[in-house]
């Protein structure tokens, strides 16, 4: 199992990779800032949303902790005032929803670890975790 703290800084981490990258899309696709806040949150939270439903984590995380609010706003933010200077290195994009995947796999399986549930489980709240924020963002931005 590993360290809880480590843990947290994984889970903050993941939200501000999927974050931007939600915001990122957003951009591409021209929306206002409040489109682009949306769309952050949505791609961040999303699939730990669904996780936390489907095992019985009530309320669910970012509920409980204010951190990744915080978190998710001072990224889209930043990342709107910083998107010409971001836009100038080609894989930004892909950079941050790749991490934002490994490190969301991470802390869905961990998840699901704690909870003694069988490997089949563990992989697939793993991958939940790490992909339905993005699927989320892909269905509300018609890129399906």
């Amino acid at each position: 199992m590993i360290n809880t703290g480590f843990l947290h800084v994984i889970d903050i981490l993941g939200t501000f990779s999927f974050a931007v990258s939600g915001a990122f899309f957003a951009m591409e696709k021209r929306l206002d800032p409040f489109g682009v806040l949306i769309l952050s949150f949505v791609t961040a939270i999303g699939g730990g949303t669904l996780r936390d439903m489907m095992i019985g984590n009530l309320p669910v995380g970012w509920l409980r902790d204010g951190t990744a609010t915080l978190v998710i706003f001072s990224a889209a933010i930043g990342t709107m005032l910083f998107d010409q200077w971001l836009k100038k290195f080609n894989r930004t994009l892909f950079l941050f929803d790749a991490m934002g995947l490994g490190l969301f796999t991470i802390i869905g399986i961990e998840k699901a670890i704690e909870l003694n549930f069988s490997v089949g489980v563990c992989i697939a709240l793993g991958t939940i975790t790490a992909s339905f924020g993005g699927v989320i963002r892909d269905v509300l931005l018609n890129n399906v």
